[in-house]
């Protein structure tokens, strides 16, 4: 459970060592007004209505990445099984019961008797394999890498689903990570998909408007036959980028839940009576390399760009209270933490010139890319200002996410993406907690390093992926070791590396909805939540 503030004071919490619920996956001002109000009552008619603080037009479950898409699919798209998202832990969804496994790499799941798509279509073993052959078969595909130990799923009859692995996994390993298939109909296309998906979850999609100022409705499936069935009878999305507008929806009582509450308007948002909670998971703030665009091609340069930020600075003026600086690829409350990295990027300017003078870099200019979220936002005049200090010309760029992955992250004619570093938030957490997952996000053999980051193939790629292969093969204090070593090569390459983790902020009236939990992740829970 996040801990609950009934003001504006925040006090840290541990998600990782207890774990409570946890962190996403990067995506990422319309004032509230008019409506019922955030939880309504009249005539029958209830329902929820939140405001959400990412944008989207990619709702596609295959492979999404995007901070909203991620999190409102989880109403209406399911997997033989889901992570519930404020305890992290799989339960089924799709499937009726556990898995039976038959010998190392063999397991047999049984589907959930009479289940359907929204549309009243029966949903079949066949529409879980093509899904799950869609999902990895995708280019670039972002989930393969963490379902890489699966090497086919089949239907075996109407009903029954049989999974065959590449190596011995754990019952537990295996529903943990079935998530990520999510089951579309196997005649769904890709853009009909992106669009409004069709699932079997609880709600369904009613009007789908995912940019700012926009909304997104959901209604009940009519259909759905699972043991969480949806509480309201509609559940509204307000899509509101700017902070103070989206705070404002919320102490007027228009929503009665606040994505992502920046911490200078946390005062603001409870000031009417909404309780404020804070999570801490593996939401990150990362910058990303050009490795294949000098000088970023030299790891000199990104190293030297990593020691140039003064990050005591950056999180007092950007996120005094909720955000830490890393001292490795992951927090140091999370249970699998291992200390400091080999290389610890505290604030140095001296040893940031000396590594650029090594390089021959002089006279640089740059362009820095950022997502239109709040937070990089106002984290990006730090970074420009520490590295004019250095002699580095960095002229700022901000766009929404999705035009910002496909117009400068994309590689152009010559096969080279034309950005040269990003500033994005980031959160695998959304996915699963254990560091071969979260590693495999951003370093495995898709988009990322392919195409973003440029990486793959490098040596270090090579070590890496070397230490991960025998990470996940090892158990216990061994296990813990090689992933340790595996957090030494990230930090020593740095293609792409958190300059914070941070924690994640919700507002809500527990007077309007009813068991609401806040997560540490970007995204809202509506698990068995009902309005007030």
């Amino acid at each position: 459970m996040a801990q609950h503030f009934n003001g504006p004071a925040l006090s840290r919490r541990s998600f990782f060592a207890t774990g409570a619920a946890l962190a996403a996956v990067a995506g990422l001002g319309l004032s509230g007004c008019g409506g019922d109000g955030g939880s309504s009552s009249q005539g029958g008619s209830t329902e929820i209505r939140c405001s959400a603080s990412y944008q989207t037009e990619n709702f596609l479950p295959l492979n999404n990445s995007t901070g909203l898409g991620v999190g409102t699919n989880w109403n209406v798209v399911e997997g033989l099984y889901m992570l519930d998202m404020a305890s992290m832990t799989p339960y089924a969804a799709l499937a009726d019961g556990e898995p039976t496994q038959e010998n190392d790499t063999t397991f047999v799941v049984k589907m959930r008797s009479g289940a359907k798509f929204s549309d009243g279509t029966d949903v079949t073993a066949t529409d879980v394999q093509t899904s799950y052959e869609r999902t990895v078969g995708a280019d670039g595909s972002l989930y393969a890498p963490m379902l890489s130990f699966i090497s086919k799923v089949e239907a075996t009859d109407a009903s029954t689903v049989t999974i065959t692995t590449t190596m011995p996994v754990s019952v537990d390993m295996l529903k943990s990570r079935l998530p990520l298939i999510l089951v579309v109909p196997q005649n769904a296309s890709d853009e009909e998909l992106t669009k409004k998906p069709i699932g079997s979850g609880p709600w369904m999609y009613d009007q789908v408007n995912g940019q700012d100022g926009g909304q997104i409705t959901f209604l009940p499936n009519p259909n759905y036959n699972g043991q969480h069935p949806a509480l309201a009878t509609k559940l509204t999305y307000d899509i509101i980028i700017d902070d103070t507008a989206r705070t404002s929806s919320l102490t007027d009582k228009t929503t009665a839940i606040m994505e992502n509450v920046p911490s200078n308007l946390i005062a603001q948002a409870s000031s009417n009576g909404a309780v404020i909670e804070q999570a801490m998971g593996f939401a990150v703030g990362f910058m990303m390399f050009n490795t294949k665009k000098k000088p970023f091609d030299d790891v000199r340069v990104r190293q030297a760009f990593l020691y140039a930020i003064d990050y005591d600075k950056m999180i007092m003026n950007a996120l005094p209270d909720v955000a830490t600086r890393p001292d490795s690829f992951l927090p140091a409350t999370h249970k699998d933490y291992t200390g400091a990295a080999s290389v610890d990027y505290k604030y140095d300017k001296d040893k940031a010139a000396q590594l650029l003078k090594d390089a021959g870099v002089s006279n640089l200019s740059i362009q820095l890319d950022t997502t239109d979220a709040g937070w990089i936002v106002a984290m990006a005049p730090q970074i420009q200002s520490n590295l004019k200090d250095l002699g580095i010309e960095a002229s700022i760029n901000t766009m929404a996410s999705g035009a910002l992955y496909s117009d400068r992250t994309k590689p152009a004619a010559d096969g080279i993406p034309p950005f040269d570093v990003v500033l994005a938030p980031g959160d695998p957490g959304c996915f699963g907690t254990d560091p071969d997952l979260l590693m495999n996000w951003w370093y495995g053999d898709n988009t990322w390093t392919q195409e973003r980051t440029m990486w793959k193939g490098s040596e270090g790629y090579k070590k890496l992926h070397q230490l991960m292969d025998q990470a996940f093969q090892a158990s216990g204090e061994e296990q813990k070791q090689l992933w340790k070593q595996c957090f030494d090569v990230l930090s020593e390459e740095v293609p792409l590396y958190p300059v914070v983790h941070r924690q994640v902020v919700t507002a809500f009236y527990n007077d309007m909805v009813k068991d609401f939990e806040a997560i540490g992740t970007t995204g809202l829970r509506f698990l068995d939540v009902a309005p007030l």
